[in-house]
């Protein structure tokens, strides 16, 4: 089979789902990181220094397009997945139950996915385009230190955050586990272990963000 082909087959749709989600897993690793130092509490300096330094560094800027183009795909290929899903079973059984065999999270990761693409489309309003395509942060004006804590005023905000962080959530919940098996990867030695893993990650990282706005909304972080 071709490359075309298989990417545009059901296992090589899976198989770019895998490789797109295990790309964003680790980035969400690095972003949290980053992100966690607003919890030093030393106004930001640490978290400016490193943010500035993700900003400006050309192999970072390279790996961001790379970042971005794999989300699209990731996306892209979501929704074509869905699409087959639905074509393969335009009909719902007359007697369901799937609750018996899965849990509802990952049967339901078309509309987790669409939550998280709404939730994604405000954080990268509220930081990504500010920091990147106008000159507020980057001419001294403003910090993304500052940004954060003006953004976060509004509890609305802090609420849809919180939310979107729930999503993300449940989403890695099974997606985790689910990209080590579009690639392959399974062992019985070894896929009680990811599972494990992508439990505790689904449920630190989330946290992890969910902090941070309701730590600056109430003033813990100064």
């Amino acid at each position: 089979m071709s490359n075309s082909k298989l990417f545009k087959s059901s296992l090589g749709k899976k198989y770019l789902m895998g490789i797109t989600g295990l790309l964003l897993v680790t980035f969400l690793i690095v972003h949290a990181g980053i992100n966690a130092l607003i919890f030093v509490n030393d106004g930001g300096h640490l978290f400016e220094s490193a943010a500035e330094f993700m900003g400006t560094n050309w192999i970072i800027r390279t790996a961001e397009v790379g970042l971005m183009l794999g989300l699209l795909a990731h996306i892209l290929d979501g929704l074509m997945l869905w699409a087959d899903n639905r074509k393969a079973r335009p009909v719902g059984y007359a007697v369901s139950n799937a609750s018996a065999n899965s849990k509802w999270y990952s049967r339901s990761m078309g509309l987790l996915g669409t939550l998280l693409l709404i939730f994604l489309i405000i954080h990268l309003r509220h930081f990504w385009v500010v920091s990147r395509f106008t000159d507020e942060i980057t001419s001294g004006k403003e910090t993304l230190f500052n940004e954060m804590k003006e953004v976060f005023v509004n509890p609305m905000v802090v609420v849809v955050y919180v939310l979107g962080c729930l999503s993300l959530s449940y989403h890695l919940m099974h997606g985790v586990s689910s990209a080590f098996q579009s690639m392959g990867w399974n062992h019985k030695k070894y896929t009680p272990a990811i599972k494990t893993f992508g439990y505790v990650y689904s449920i630190i990282i989330p946290l992890l963000f969910a902090a941070m706005p309701i730590a600056m909304h109430f003033g813990w972080i100064k």
